[in-house]
């Protein structure tokens, strides 16, 4: 890390701390006691994986509607940090109280979970325009992935010793009950979280902006209209948005999900526990490779290689039955899960005008988490309707095919054509 400037370690070490929530609440610890005390309430196995997929689209429903508002405003100058210290203390506050829900009652873990989920994400629309601040633009693939992979790095620390309390707990060689320690792994959390976002907050500050102006909601509806108005001069910016939309929807249902369709297959808590510990494990070195692969093949044709390594993981998943299975597509997932989503936050961050970065941003989220509301709905109704999770993952199978049809006609960053 030495190699790098004090702004840049700051910025990338959000990774390190936000990434306790990705693997423990997103994908792991949460899913699986949730999924218990739906169990214990009496609601099927299918309809609670269902319940999780709404409460997810809820959640991006939100963060869509006002990502590119909340963008607009923060691109005056001063005002990116403040808007993500607020998103944050949401993330970390609504997470430590996951550990206070009585443990019977399954529909307030799940409107608590969206409360988290607002605030983790909505964080990330600052952090990530934050990397047009942080280093120059020839580095942002190689920051980017950096950061991916040590986030994967850094979430293991807190994963293992969530991991033992429970195992620990489920072999009383504590004096703890298995669902007390899955609710100490929430506190745990929001520890490591608030701890290592001291240097981001320290550190980083907000280079590129707009002049304040009395009116500043008003002046950032009108930014926001003369955008879409102008969004010609934007085609590349447009494409790419376009294929993000399809793509990402595809890789974070699987994230969102995956914990839940390996309870649906029967695979016990304590192997999927350590299949996901080893999937980031395996991430942290892949997500570093992406970043040094696009530096020679360019970032583009790296997203290409994601998202068929994605397709491949959802048509296996379609006829998976067994742990070993579990293990072989989540091994799958742990080559491409990092470098996908560090490139395309560096591909994108390239392409935008920097003045208009968070209102950019904005935009990247709003697709993103439309997209996210699209995925996890399709595979709860294909769920149900069909009576089969197997189904609900093979259907995400189109959204990467179309999306990457659709990066084929984008540009690289150097060829773009905007406004700029």
């Amino acid at each position: 890390m030495k190699k790098y400037t004090k702004q840049e370690n700051s910025w990338i070490f959000y990774d390190w701390a936000n990434s306790a929530y990705s693997i423990i609440i997103t994908t792991a610890v949460f899913p699986l006691y949730y999924k218990a005390v739906a169990t214990d309430a009496g609601v099927s196995l299918s309809n609670s994986t269902a319940y999780l997929g709404y409460s997810v689209a809820i959640a991006t429903f939100i963060l869509a509607m006002i990502g590119p508002i909340l963008g607009a405003i923060a691109d005056y100058e001063g005002l990116k940090k403040k808007f993500f210290l607020f998103f944050f203390l949401m993330g970390t506050v609504s997470t430590v109280s996951l550990a206070f829900v009585p443990g019977d009652n399954w529909l307030w873990l799940l409107i608590i979970y969206v409360i988290t989920a607002v605030g983790f994400h909505g964080a990330n629309i600052f952090y990530d325009a934050f990397l047009i601040d942080v280093t120059p633009e020839k580095q942002m693939n190689h920051i980017s992935a950096r950061g991916f992979g040590l986030g994967y790095i850094g979430s293991t620390i807190p994963f293992i010793i969530s991991i033992a309390i429970i195992l620990l707990a489920q072999k009383e060689l504590i004096p703890l009950a298995v669902p007390t320690a899955s609710k100490l792994a929430f506190v745990i959390t929001a520890i490591w979280w608030f701890v290592f976002t001291i240097p981001m907050l320290k550190n980083v500050h907000q280079l590129h902006g707009v002049k304040r102006e009395p009116n500043i909601l008003g002046g950032s509806f009108r930014r926001l209209g003369g955008t879409f108005k102008e969004i010609r001069k934007y085609r590349t910016v447009f494409l790419f948005l376009l294929a993000y939309f399809f793509y990402i929807d595809g890789v974070g249902t699987i994230i969102n999900m995956s914990t839940a369709y390996g309870t649906d297959l029967g695979i016990d808590s304590t192997s999927l526990l350590i299949i996901l510990f080893v999937t980031q494990v395996v991430a942290a070195p892949f997500s570093i490779l992406y970043g040094k692969l696009a530096q020679k093949f360019t970032g583009k044709k790296m997203l290409y290689v994601g998202i068929c390594v994605y397709i491949i993981v959802c048509i296996y998943a379609y006829f998976m039955k067994t742990t070993m299975d579990f293990w072989i597509l989540a091994m799958l997932v742990a080559t491409s899960q990092g470098g996908i989503q560090a490139l395309s936050r560096s591909y994108f961050a390239r392409i935008v005008p920097k003045e208009k970065a968070n209102e950019f941003f904005g935009f990247y989220n709003i697709f993103g988490k439309f997209a996210s509301v699209m995925g996890p709905l399709l595979v709860a109704l294909t769920t149900q309707l069909t009576g089969s999770s197997a189904n609900g993952v093979f259907s995400l199978v189109v959204l990467f095919v179309i999306g990457l049809a659709i990066l084929a006609k984008v540009p690289e960053p150097d060829d773009r054509v905007n406004a700029a």
